[in-house]
């Protein structure tokens, strides 16, 4: 499946523990990343400073759902399960 240009999901739900420009200490799950613009659309994607977790991340239809609400509800319980609770 093709990434949904403009969802973000992905970079709003899950939590990212690897330092990146702007956020020296990761980032906290369901906080949106600071390098996503105003279209949901990541300013590092193409850039070496993205971090490795999010250059493995694939859209598919188990992760994303077949809408934005649905990814943040998946992606948000994936964050959940996998945690360090």
């Amino acid at each position: 499946m093709q990434c949904r240009i403009g969802c973000g999901a992905c970079s709003i739900a899950p939590s990212i523990s690897s330092a990146m420009p702007l956020h020296p200490f990761g980032k906290p799950a369901g906080v949106r990343c600071l390098h996503l613009d105003s279209e949901n659309k990541c300013s590092i994607f193409l850039q070496p400073s993205r971090p490795r977790v999010c250059n493995g991340f694939q859209a598919t239809e188990v992760a994303c759902g077949n809408t934005k609400e649905e990814a943040m509800a998946i992606l948000s319980q994936w964050e959940i399960l996998t945690g360090d609770a």
